[in-house]
């Protein structure tokens, strides 16, 4: 069987995008340069802001820029496409009608994975940017399993964005940035909450020890590269 390139969608941020790659690295089985994926990547931090656009309300639109993406990784020899954010994929759609390869959609992804793995839980925590609160990404994915998307509090939400995400994103990864994600972290546990997932490649990269049980995106969507890939 010929293995198949991936081609990532990122930039979204780019440290985030870095993060995916060494995950895909770190879990592919190789012993031999040759024996890991072929990885064509689209590291692009010129996007338009999706926070602009999707929580502000007045930011260029991103979509064209990402399905612009996706049309030059396949014509330069992607057999299919991840995108490298979770809140980017509100313009999923608009890369899939950009292109004529499958395109992996993470939060179908890591809605398989929670029902394989915690069938029993059905009230999932998200840590995420509102935007993907706005767009109902994991609760249109969760809904049709009778999963519920449980959120932090509006102020431990704000602080996820403004402290934490935000931060991530300037380089900050420091004891305060931390201690505020373990905040919030608590708050989803004291509303009955034993797991959540990591839904945003910033937090993915920060990579903290939370006092729940974390399905993180980030790792969901590089095993489903590599399992596309034909590893």
């Amino acid at each position: 069987m010929t293995e198949k390139i991936a081609g990532i969608i990122g930039g979204m941020g780019p440290e985030a995008t870095v993060d995916l790659m060494q995950r895909i690295i770190r879990l592919t089985p190789a012993l031999d340069d040759a024996d890991h994926i072929r990885c064509i990547v689209d590291n692009n931090p010129k996007v338009p802001s999706r926070i602009k656009a999707i929580i502000e309300g007045h930011g260029e639109d991103p979509g064209p820029a990402i399905a612009d993406m996706g049309r030059r990784l396949e014509a330069f020899g992607a057999d299919f496409l991840a995108i490298a954010c979770n809140t980017a994929h509100y313009y999923y759609p608009r890369v899939k009608d950009a292109v004529n390869i499958p395109v992996i959609h993470i939060m179908e992804q890591v809605t398989r994975h929670i029902l394989t793995q915690y069938p029993l839980e059905k009230k999932i925590g998200i840590l995420g940017s509102p935007a993907v609160a706005m767009t109902r990404l994991y609760r249109d994915a969760f809904s049709p399993h009778g999963l519920e998307d449980i959120w932090p509090d509006s102020e431990d939400q704000a602080a996820l964005l403004e402290v934490v995400i935000k931060g991530v994103k300037k380089g900050d990864t420091g004891d305060a940035v931390r201690k505020a994600y373990q905040k919030i972290a608590d708050n989803l546990s004291g509303k009955g909450v034993r797991v959540a997932v990591v839904a945003c490649t910033e937090l993915s990269a920060l990579d903290e020890a939370l006092p729940i049980d974390t399905v993180d995106a980030a790792d969901v969507l590089a095993r489903e590269i590599i399992a596309a890939a034909g590893k």
